[in-house]
């Protein structure tokens, strides 16, 4: 059973979020010839605080 772990930064509409793990399960599905069935995806998403860059939090950049 294919499990496919994300980590992105928050604020993205919940609309997007869907669409990825939906093309994310057919691409998988589609490569490694498992059923859609079979397929878990785990998105996470992470505060601005708790992503860094270069030594900085992206909240800390962008403020």
């Amino acid at each position: 059973m294919p499990l496919i772990q994300v980590s992105i930064m928050e604020g993205r509409p919940k609309e997007k979020i869907e669409e990825l793990i939906h093309e994310l399960t057919t691409t998988t599905a589609a490569t490694l010839g498992s059923p859609k069935e079979n397929i878990r995806v785990l998105v996470t998403e992470l505060p601005k605080t708790h992503w860094g860059i270069a030594g900085e939090s992206v909240h800390k950049k962008t403020n």
